[in-house]
């Protein structure tokens, strides 16, 4: 029966990191397992995550090439047994008749599955156990194999290319059997030891012969093994490492791009949302909210929706901020306008004197509202950049009220301020907060009557600090409690402060107190007295 094809071997290899200490680097990099920085920010993110659970398998796969180091630690195993066995062989033939001896050749190749032969002193075979009995093992046949086969022994071929190793010869049998024909006999006769060599059948497989001299009159054992059985075990669990490695690669791939579409495509969607949104050309574009996931990806895109929303709010607010600039200037520069082109055809003092205020008064309304308008589009910018510090609003409102009362700005009212005796600490920036206050102050001023007290009142209740800024004027009709906050609104009794307000005094206010966090609103007074009451409130510091 023909012996189990086997693939190639070859016991004279050594290991990779002997030979070539840095070829398995150059492998992983010219098959682009370990791409560098460069490389890694050209991928797309599907293919950075097939890279990242495809790579440790194929690492795994290099345990192909540990199987070529296995296969030469059997073969070394082989020669050891080679030799064993060819040295008690011929110790036991050198003291056997000629009859045993034959007898031996026989029995141990049958046994051991090797070929035996016997040369005489002169070189001349003696005796040869396929002669003198039925071969112990065939050598296949190439031209029979099949193509799983020939795959394997292609397979083979790729292995030993990559680990660089070194050729075997290839196993012939010579037409003259002599023991000149074999190099390891004529070594064996000349130093008188046992000698071991390698050699490749057509079908990749060892054969192992080992050479040892007979006694002492010149006569030398020569046995050939074909050492299938390795082969085959390198095979067998190169193929069971394969199968493993394809079916874990192919489970590894398919989840891969299952977790890439996860992440990938709903990024993707964001992506193309955001394009739009950036090049404008779609107003009404909607930034999907990915309601379903509450995982990051959903965390992101309401993220990124809600700030597209912001954004939109703030283009939108920008547009009619500039909308009501440019409305609010040109009201004064058309009254000016009118005023400096008709000062050279008046000749009347008192009309011209009268000519000239309305031109300082309108001089000084575009100074107010350019200088307002200033402060109202620089707010966000600059809180941006603030860094927050730690404020007691009782001592800030209390320092404001003493500087007020010492600048005669209150118009002789009289500010009344309460406290609950305990500390009112928040997070903020101090000339902001000062702003707010000075601009409710202002407010309250301009509608109070001269004998009426303003009350500022202050409270903690652990969660909100209040700051209320209670006035004794006209009040604020609830349906219009909010437009006050709107820029460039100012509604007054009389028209004899025309001018004198921007309107934008309290939509600053509001701006500076949502940028840290808290709410100015307008409120009917606590106590049912006549007036309006501004309340401040913004979140206690720790």
């Amino acid at each position: 029966m023909p012996p189990t094809r086997m693939a190639r071997c070859n016991c004279a290899r050594r290991p990779m990191s002997d030979t070539h200490p840095s070829k398995g680097s150059k492998i992983a990099e010219g098959a682009g397992l370990s791409p560098g920085p460069d490389t890694i920010g050209r991928l797309s993110l599907t293919a950075r995550i097939l890279v990242v659970n495809i790579l440790p398998l194929a690492l795994l796969s290099g345990g192909l090439f540990y199987l070529d180091t296995y296969r030469t630690q059997l073969i070394n195993e082989r020669f050891k047994l080679a030799r064993i066995e060819a040295q008690i062989t011929a110790e036991a033939l050198a003291g056997a008749s000629e009859e045993r001896q034959e007898a031996l050749l026989v029995q141990i190749g049958r046994e051991q599955r090797m070929r035996m032969r016997l040369f005489d002193a002169e070189g001349e075979l003696w005796a040869d156990s396929f002669a003198l009995d039925t071969p112990a093992f065939e050598l296949n046949d190439v031209a029979d194999d099949a193509w799983d086969e020939q795959l394997a022994r292609m397979l083979d071929r790729t292995v030993d290319t990559i680990v660089s190793a070194e050729p075997v010869a290839r196993y012939i049998e010579p037409e003259a059997q002599s023991a000149d024909a074999w190099p390891e006999l004529v070594q064996a006769r000349e130093e008188g030891l046992s000698q071991i060599r390698l050699y490749e059948w057509s079908d990749g497989t060892p054969v192992i012969t080992a050479a040892a001299p007979v006694g002492l009159n010149g006569a030398t054992l020569l046995t050939v093994r074909n050492s299938v059985d390795i082969t085959e075990s390198v095979r067998s669990a190169r193929s069971a490492l394969i199968v493993a490695v394809l079916a874990v690669l192919g489970a590894s791939a398919l989840l891969s791009l299952y977790l890439a579409r996860t992440i990938v495509s709903p990024l993707q969607l964001l992506a193309h949302a955001a394009q739009k949104v950036r090049q404008g050309r779609e107003r009404e574009v909607e930034v999907p909210r990915l309601p379903e996931r509450s995982d990051e990806i959903g965390q992101l895109a309401r993220s990124v929706s809600d700030m597209t929303s912001a954004l939109r709010q703030r283009i939108d607010a920008v547009d009619s901020f500039a909308a009501d600039v440019a409305h609010e200037i040109k009201n004064p520069l058309a009254s000016l306008r009118s005023a400096v082109e008709s000062l050279p055809k008046v000749s009347d003092p008192a009309t011209r004197r009268e000519l000239e205020q309305i031109v300082t008064h309108d001089v000084r309304r575009i100074d107010r509202l350019v200088s307002e308008i200033s402060d109202a589009s620089r707010i966000d910018a600059e809180m941006s950049r603030a860094t927050l510090e730690r404020i007691d609003m009782a001592a800030l409102v209390n320092a404001i009220i003493g500087s007020r009362a010492s600048r005669a700005q209150d118009d002789e009212h009289q500010i009344e301020l309460t406290t609950h005796g305990f500390a009112a600490h928040v997070e903020g920036v101090g000339a902001r907060l000062e702003r707010v206050v000075e601009n409710l102050l202002d407010n309250a001023v301009s509608f109070s009557p001269a004998d009426a007290p303003i009350e500022v009142a202050i409270d903690n209740d652990g969660t909100w600090v209040s700051v209320s800024v209670s006035d004794a004027g006209p009040g604020i009709p609830a349906d219009s409690r909010e437009k006050v906050f709107q820029r460039f609104h100012s509604v007054r009794p009389t028209d004899e402060d025309f001018g004198n307000h921007s309107g934008l005094g309290l939509a600053i206010a509001r701006a500076i107190a949502e940028a840290h966090d808290g709410t100015l609103i307008a409120q009917a007074r606590s106590d049912g007295g006549t007036g309006a009451c501004l309340r401040l409130r913004l979140p206690a510091a720790d």
